[in-house]
């Protein structure tokens, strides 16, 4: 699937950094691959417009926020910093320094603007009006649990393919065989699966080393341990993995696969945890789950980011039984795709498809069987 060639997926809220990155000024991003700039408003909000100048096409990421006077400060207005053109977060050019104070601009001066806001201590972008809200991460404002923002980093991989991987137990002994993995136990645990509204629940217990090092991580000193995980998975790219250890400590991974183009994006995780800084260095967290990301980060960006959705599509890729949360997630994109009237896009198909009411039927079909359809 090729996403920025489904335009379902400008219809979503997707993470696009932390508001501390925005601290120093305008920042660029690419996002479905268009490429946006992020800056503070004068009321300390996250704005984001197309990152072309309407003047002379420079990038406005080039510039600076500006004050109500024209000068240079922390948030603001967003100035061009090639002949000054100032914008607000609407897109409109408000400023022309090289016109009189009180001579009119035109309407006609602007850049397109996008729906920004903030959330989770990150700013959010959704290209078009969006059709579902930013998912409830309950954690961030509860008093017992500390939050620990961990990555916002470039994965040369495809959303589906890291949303796939975060539920596959079947890679744990190969993947992460230098860290977690338990090696004597290939065969993987079976997901107890929740399908809802917005994705599915997926709970099930693994197996775990614990060595030495992971004692403070984990709370307990046995060599081998478990993990009850509670997972979810929310329309399009999003994943909670809440893991449990004997001892009752909570390692809850939020992460949100924001699609920067066809062969990128971009991974944001935070973590929360029901313990103290006392019990667990938040730095030992970080470096624990970064060295298991490295892990998946090296095996997925050696697959191709084209990742098959349409099972239909034989001979592309097959499957097995533990591949039942992946083939779940492909009959929700599916069906989403089915219901706004598109099919899945991958580089063997032609351009623009348009989709008859007799196809579009057919595809609600196929997304309900295609969990238990081999790919």
């Amino acid at each position: 699937m090729l996403v920025t060639r489904q335009p379902v997926f400008r219809k979503f809220w997707h993470a696009v950094m932390p508001l501390t990155e925005l601290a120093a000024g305008p920042k660029p991003f690419r996002l479905l691959g268009e490429d946006i700039v992020l800056f503070i408003d004068a009321d300390g909000q996250p704005a984001a417009l197309r990152d072309r100048c309407c003047h002379r096409t420079a990038k406005l990421s080039k510039g600076w926020c500006v004050d109500g006077q024209g000068k240079a400060c922390g948030q603001g207005a967003l100035q061009c910093g090639y002949h000054g053109w100032t914008y607000d977060r609407s897109g409109q050019v408000i400023r022309i320094p090289q016109y009189e104070a009180d001579r009119k601009i035109s309407p006609e001066y602007r850049t397109t603007a996008y729906r920004c806001t903030a959330r989770y201590g990150y700013a959010w972008v959704a290209l078009e009006e969006p059709i579902a809200d930013i998912p409830d991460i309950p954690e961030f404002a509860d008093p017992g649990y500390r939050t620990i923002f961990q990555f916002h980093e470039e994965w040369q991989t495809s959303p589906m393919r890291a949303l796939e991987n975060s539920f596959d137990n079947s890679h744990f002994s190969f993947v992460h065989r230098a860290t977690f993995g338990v090696a004597a136990s290939p065969k993987p645990s079976k997901y107890e699966l929740v399908e809802n509204e917005s994705g599915f629940y997926a709970e099930t217990v693994i197996e775990a080393t614990n060595p030495p090092r992971f004692h403070a991580i984990s709370g307990v000193t046995d060599a081998i341990t478990t993990r009850h995980m509670r997972n979810a998975y929310f329309l399009p790219f999003s994943r909670r993995l809440d893991i449990e250890y004997p001892s009752g400590v909570r390692h809850i991974i939020i992460n949100c696969f924001t699609p920067i183009d066809d062969g990128r994006m971009q991974l944001c995780q935070w973590l929360f945890r029901n313990d103290t800084e006392a019990d667990c260095a938040a730095q030992m967290l970080i470096d624990f789950d970064a060295e298991i990301t490295r892990e998946d980060k090296d095996i997925l960006e050696s697959t191709d980011p084209d990742a098959l959705v349409d099972t239909r599509r034989r001979g592309v890729e097959y499957s097995m039984e533990s591949d039942r949360p992946g083939m779940l997630i492909r009959k929700h994109l599916m069906q989403l795709l089915a219901k706004h009237g598109e099919a899945e896009v991958h580089r063997g198909s032609s351009a623009g498809q348009v989709i008859t009411t007799t196809v579009r039927a057919e595809l609600v079909e196929a997304s309900r069987s295609a969990s238990t359809s081999s790919a």
